[in-house]
């Protein structure tokens, strides 16, 4: 195997890329040059070796013990918006911003909700992100995959088998660029939405604090924080996070919470929710790593190429 040309970290640190600004380490970290790096860097990792794609890090909490095998983390190059006809080509890495941004200046209706999904392309694609009436579902035509075993892969909308905030993206899938539709509009009216959008958002949720985005799903039937308010856990803590006072379905790190903290309070809000109207509510947001072990630190596995840590890979920073 040559070395990737990308960055490749062991032992690295995730939090400050998190939304919550919690959770150890990845194992590794490897932010791949582009799709071609990214390809041949998983055609050479051992098939046991985990692989989970980062994004803009929210929708996520990472346990204190940090994540076993490699973190992939889609940079600038994976960030590009471009227009084609009503269709907009996008990055894996493109934020809902730069998206509806991009879509705006094309003259592109349709697509202002991105504007309120705190994510990439690559993660709203995977888990049918929606926001404001409209999901992933409705503009997707196609989104590029690259799979564990490093093939490049195209699949259509309906290839995704789209539900409520999920589709059939397997572990270690990574979606790296999707062409979304949307239709012709006017650019006045299309930035006004977008601003309806934002102005409701800040109005709403809390966007100023170390959060995760919506925390459960919306049970069919039910607005996920309107459970979480009659179940009295409006400002309930454990450790350092609490419940916002602002949205109920968003949990925040507000007195230097562990990962541990954040994930013991969604556990105990579900509960009480089930207690008090018997829905069980499932998290919407992901999460992963290990259990950190009591007045220890995480040791990272070995090298996903094979290669020991006293042999770093060129380009690895250890």
């Amino acid at each position: 195997m040559n070395a990737p040309r990308g960055k490749l970290t062991t032992n690295a640190p995730l939090a400050p890329l998190l939304w919550f600004k919690a959770g150890g380490p990845a194992d590794w970290l490897f932010e791949p040059a582009d799709a071609d790096d990214l390809s041949e860097f998983l055609k050479h990792l051992p098939a046991e070796t985990p692989v989970l794609a980062l994004g803009l890090g929210s929708n996520l909490i990472v346990r204190d013990g940090g994540v076993a095998g490699v973190v992939v983390r889609l940079g600038k190059t994976f960030g590009k918006v471009s227009a084609d006809g009503e269709t907009l080509m996008c990055g894996g890495g493109a934020s809902g911003i730069a998206v509806s941004s991009a879509a705006r200046d094309a003259g592109l209706a349709g697509l202002e909700f991105l504007r309120g999904i705190p994510g990439t392309v690559g993660g709203f694609v995977r888990m049918n992100g929606g926001a404001y009436g409209r999901e992933v579902a409705d503009v997707l035509v196609e989104a590029t995959v690259v799979t564990r075993a490093g093939s490049v892969e195209t699949r259509s909308v309906s290839d995704l088998a789209y539900s409520y905030r999920h589709s059939n993206l397997a572990d270690g899938e990574i979606v790296i660029s999707a062409r979304l539709r949307g239709a012709p509009g006017e650019r006045t009216a299309i930035q006004a939405e977008m601003d309806r959008i934002a102005a409701a958002r800040e109005a709403s949720q809390p966007l100023r604090t170390r959060t995760g985005g919506s925390t459960f799903k919306n049970p069919p039937g039910h607005k996920a924080w309107e459970l979480v308010h009659n179940a009295g856990c409006r400002g309930l803590r454990v450790g350092g996070a609490e419940v916002s006072e602002k949205h109920n379905n968003f949990l925040i790190n507000s007195h230097r919470a562990t990962a541990a903290d954040i994930e013991a309070l969604g556990e105990l809000v579900r509960a009480h929710v089930l207690r008090e109207s018997g829905v069980a509510l499932e998290w919407e947001i992901q999460r992963v790593g290990r259990v950190a072990e009591v007045s220890s630190f995480p040791t990272p596995n070995p090298s996903p190429s094979g290669v020991g840590l006293g042999n770093v890979p060129q380009g690895a920073t250890p």
